[in-house]
């Protein structure tokens, strides 16, 4: 017989999201991205973090005041860099993600074909750009669904 204390499909793909997260250098935000295509195969794995090539030691890490003193300009968000880790097409496929997109990922998100999003945090729940992305989702036709982060290592099939 069987083991039946498996973990689900979406525990282990946010599970991969949640490992790639740990890849991030960010001391403030780690975020962790992985798609999968309809057969279940991870396609695309990513992490916020520089573009290659820029010194992640030569460039701020912090979120202060001035824009181009903080990280915000040269950060490569997750969900861009799993779509460009990708090497086959991403139509019909599923994001899962550490936390909910922003406005510019969401448009990349829908452009490549991705079908479904799965994310555990939405601390930016109430931001303009957050609510930008809910409503392209909206009109795309991109499913969305948050997971709760306690079942996400605890339930088990």
């Amino acid at each position: 017989m069987k083991r039946t204390d498996y973990i689900s499909w979406d525990q282990y793909f946010m599970g991969v999201a949640l490992l790639s997260a740990m890849r991030s250098k960010d001391p403030s935000t780690q975020v962790g991205a992985c798609i999968v295509n309809e057969e279940q195969r991870i396609i695309g794995i990513g992490y916020n973090g520089f573009p290659v090539g820029v010194e992640d030691d030569e460039f701020p890490w912090e979120n202060g005041d001035n824009w181009l003193e903080s990280k915000y300009p040269y950060v490569v968000h997750a969900e861009p860099n799993a779509i460009l880790n990708a090497t086959v097409s991403l139509k019909n496929a599923r994001l899962y993600v550490t936390l909910f997109p922003c406005n510019e990922c969401a448009k990349l998100i829908i452009q490549s074909g991705i079908k479904e999003l799965i994310f555990l945090e939405d601390k930016y729940h109430d931001m303009d750009s957050f609510k930008a992305s809910r409503k392209m989702f909206e009109a795309a036709g991109v499913k969305m669904r948050q997971m709760d982060p306690i079942k996400v290592m605890m339930d088990r099939a």
